[in-house]
Formats: C-alpha cells, structure tokens, sequence
C-alpha cells in the first residue's frame, strides 16, 4: 500500500476510535450531543488532506473553520450545562489527523490518550470531587512544584565546602521523599494503615531505604496514629536493603555473596520479624477511626531529610581530605554513609579481579551497611518524633548486629 494512502487510513482510523467513545455518549432524541462518530471521522479526514494539500498553513485555516462550527453548535446546544469536552475534542482531531501524515505512530498514541479521557470521565469526576480532600489536592500541586518548577532549575554540578554538594541530587532526595510519601499515603487509603505503609515501605525500600525511614518519620510525626505502621514500614524497608544487597552480589561477584549470604539473610529475617511484630499491632488502640486521610507528605520531613545528607555529604568529604581513603575498610565505610549498595559494589568488584579474596570483602562490605545504617538512625532522630526514634532504632541496629555476629561465626571457621 501507498505510504500516503496507509497514513490516511491511519487518520480516519483515529477519527472513528475518538467519534465510537462520543456516539456512544451523546444520548438519543433532540437533546443529543452533537458530534459523533461520523463528525470525528471527517474531522480528522479533513486535517490529514488540509496538512497533505498545503501544509501548516491550510491546517490552521481548517482547524479555524472546524472551531468556528463547533462554537455555532455549542451556542445552539439545547443543554443547561452542555461543557466543552467534546468541542474540544474536535478542535483537537483535525491536529491529529495532520500529525497521522508525519507520525502514524505517535498520532495513534494521542488518540487512544483522547479516547481514554472520554470514556473516563465519570471516574475521572469521581476521584476530583469524591475521593480526593482539599489537603490532598494542595499536596499535589506542592509535589508539582517541587518536581516541575523547582527541581529542573537547580544546577547539576557540585558546589560548596569541599565540593560536596550538587543541588540537583540534593533535591531529587525531597523529590523522591515526597513520592515516596504519596505511595504510603495511597496504600494507606486502599489498605489501611496497618498494611498499607508495611507495603509501602517494603517496595519504597528498593530505592531508597533511608529515604523511606525518613518519609515514614514525617508520616508519624504529622499522623501519630500511624506510628506503629510508619515503623513497620521502615523495618520492612531495611529488609528490601539487605534483599537488594545479595541480588547486586550475585551479579557482580557470586563468590562474594556465597560468604555473605547466611549474614544477609539473618540480617533480612531480623528485620523482617521486627517489621511484622509492628505490623500486627497495627494502629494505636487510642487512635481516631480513620475517616480523614491527612496530608499526602510532610515537606518539613523532606526538607529536613535534605538537609541532614547534604551535612553528612560534607562530612563525608572532609573526611576523605584529611585522611583519605586509607585501606577498603575505611574508603567503604566512609561512602556507605551516602550508598550502602554503590561501596559494597565497588568491593565486590575488587573480589571479581582478583584484588581481594571473598573472605576479605566480608568486613569492608558490613562497615558500609554499618555506616549507612548510623545514617537511617540520625535521620530517624533528626527527622522523626522521640517516639518514631524510639522504636526504629532497635530494629536498625538488631539487623545489623545480627549480620554481623552470623559473619564473624562464617569466617571463625
């Protein structure tokens, strides 16, 4: 077939799959809708031959006469409040079908999005006016500054004392709280408190185990209904810590994980049990019944989380400067503070060429989850409430404790 001739089809294609979802809408008798399946189908027609006949200009002057009869028909609508949704939509057509003449592929795509934002419109109202609060909303429009506004303007290089700091990572870790923040806050919705923030937690701890610890510590400063959740959560994501660790050993060095295995796995069950002992307690025997959802995130505990890694950054920094990195054990150490995964990589890396035996790797590898472990507990204490602290801390140091006390009997034998 003609490539001109496919792209048509593809234009009268998208112009029918919009007009089916309008057809079907538009009701019966006088007080129909106007515009349905044929409408869009000409409409949409008519923009690809107007783009393939004389370009953006006849486009423009085609999509202007498709507006022109769509404003004549909304005037005459014989609806109280007949909206502009459909209008729109047919203003929108003609563009697409122009765009099926130079991008088959991506016209396609824009018009199933279309379609889709027709036929979902009575979910779409139902979750603006139903399902979301006011403070939700709110949250969400501060989320979008924050990640549309803010966070693109923010330089990308390092900068500060020692050069340690690089605004643009600085913020992706408020950014990243913030999402973390609204997922435990849907679980929350859909699951409750009890198994929602656990779940939370447990994935949210794949990207970043100190950043949940530090979102779950706003969760429970603002809500503290949620305390014992909030804790579960954060021991459920020390568990995804020690999991992610033997999935990258295993990549990168087998042998180095073979060691390690029996001190990540108590290390992980510990937790574990910690985290589901929090979890059957559930909420607070005295807490309100959970008809008000709260706020989707604390920005204070972002911007608090912040603030504390950029002065651990600098630390980190000063630290090297002085005294280098004099051995692995101290070098991984040092860099466990910010990325437990990325030093105990590095490490296993050194097993894999041969630098260092699997047995060797054992000591600089648990430093690094020590260190980055020392990290979740001050941001524990410094984001989150005495009580938060409390009872996070134990688990965190328990994990740990146990790895290390299954590696020292590994490598004694």
């Amino acid at each position: 077939m003609n490539p001109e001739w496919s792209r048509f089809c593809v234009a009268l294609g998208l112009g029918l799959l919009i007009g089916l979802e309008r057809e079907r809408s538009k009701g019966e008798g006088p007080g129909r809708r106007p515009a349905g399946i044929r409408t869009f189908a000409l409409a949409s027609l008519l923009g690809a031959v107007a783009f393939h006949l004389g370009g953006a200009w006849l486009l423009a002057v085609a999509t202007a006469g498709v507006a022109a009869l769509t404003a004549i028909s909304h005037r005459r609508s014989q609806e109280r409040d007949p909206g502009l949704t459909t209008e729109i939509g047919l203003v929108v057509v003609p563009l697409l079908g122009a765009l099926a003449m130079t991008d088959p592929l991506l016209a396609a795509g824009l018009a199933v999005a279309v379609a889709v934002l027709f036929a979902a419109k009575v979910p779409l109202h139902d979750l603006v006016k139903g399902a979301l609060t006011d403070a939700e909303v709110r949250d969400g429009l501060v989320f979008a500054i924050a990640t549309l506004v803010v966070w693109p303007q923010l330089p990308d290089r390092v900068m500060g004392p020692y050069a340690a700091i690089n605004p643009h990572r600085i913020w992706l870790v408020v950014v990243l709280v913030l999402t973390l923040g609204a997922l435990g806050h849907a679980a929350t919705r859909i699951l409750g408190r009890r198994y929602g923030l656990a779940l939370s937690g447990l994935a949210a701890g794949f990207v970043s185990s100190t950043a949940t610890i530090g979102s779950m510590a706003g969760r429970a400063a603002q809500d503290p209904a949620s305390l014992h959740p909030a804790v579960a959560g954060s021991a459920f994501s020390t568990v995804s810590t020690f999991v992610q660790m033997a999935i990258l050993l295993s990549t990168v060095s087998p042998p180095t994980l073979l060691v390690l295995a029996p001190a990540l796995a108590t290390g992980a069950i510990v937790a574990a049990v910690y985290a589901v002992a929090f979890t059957l307690r559930g909420s607070e025997p005295t807490s309100p019944p959970e008809s008000e959802p709260g706020r989707a995130f604390s920005v204070v505990a972002a911007l608090g989380l912040a603030t504390l890694l950029a002065v651990m950054l600098i630390v980190t920094a000063a630290l090297k400067q002085s005294f280098g990195t004099a051995g692995v054990l101290a070098g991984t150490a040092v860099a466990g503070i910010v990325d437990t995964h990325a030093a105990a990589v590095s490490v296993a890396s050194l097993v894999a060429s041969s630098t260092l035996t699997a047995q060797e790797s054992v000591v600089p590898i648990l430093a690094a989850m020590s260190s980055n472990a020392l990290a979740k507990i001050a941001l524990a204490i410094g984001v989150g409430s005495r009580a938060y602290a409390v009872r996070i801390v134990p688990g965190i140091v328990l994990s740990i404790a146990a790895a290390w006390a299954v590696a020292s009997f590994t490598l004694s034998r």
